[in-house]
């Protein structure tokens, strides 16, 4: 039972901050007994680091899917578009796993 600070973002996603209080059961000094409780929360107001990448990353799946479109027009784009496709599935599978991942921290029990 050590109480540590918590860190919460706007967009749900949270993360352990410091160590602030010892309980009194543990007696070695600087150990910790393992159990985590949340003695504060301090709030930011900002979206977490892990929506920014997905941010970024939503941008790039719009660029691609612009691309597409403007070179399925033409007729000498055949290599380009198939490409296009390729890293459009792997922007979305990536994106996919963080969205996992924060559900996961913000849900989750990790």
């Amino acid at each position: 039972m050590c109480f540590y600070k918590q860190i919460q973002w706007s967009c749900g996603y949270w993360r352990w901050g410091g160590f602030t209080d010892q309980c009194p059961k543990e007696y070695r000094t600087g150990e910790t007994c393992g159990l985590k409780f949340v003695n504060g929360v301090d709030r930011v107001r900002d979206i977490c680091e892990l929506c920014k990448k997905i941010e970024k990353k939503k941008r790039r799946r719009k660029k691609l899917d612009e691309d597409i479109a403007r070179w399925s027009q033409l007729s000498n784009r055949t290599a380009s578009i198939e490409k296009a496709i390729r890293d459009k599935a792997e922007v979305e599978s990536a994106m996919q796993r963080m969205n996992e991942q924060h559900l996961q921290r913000q849900y989750g029990d990790i």
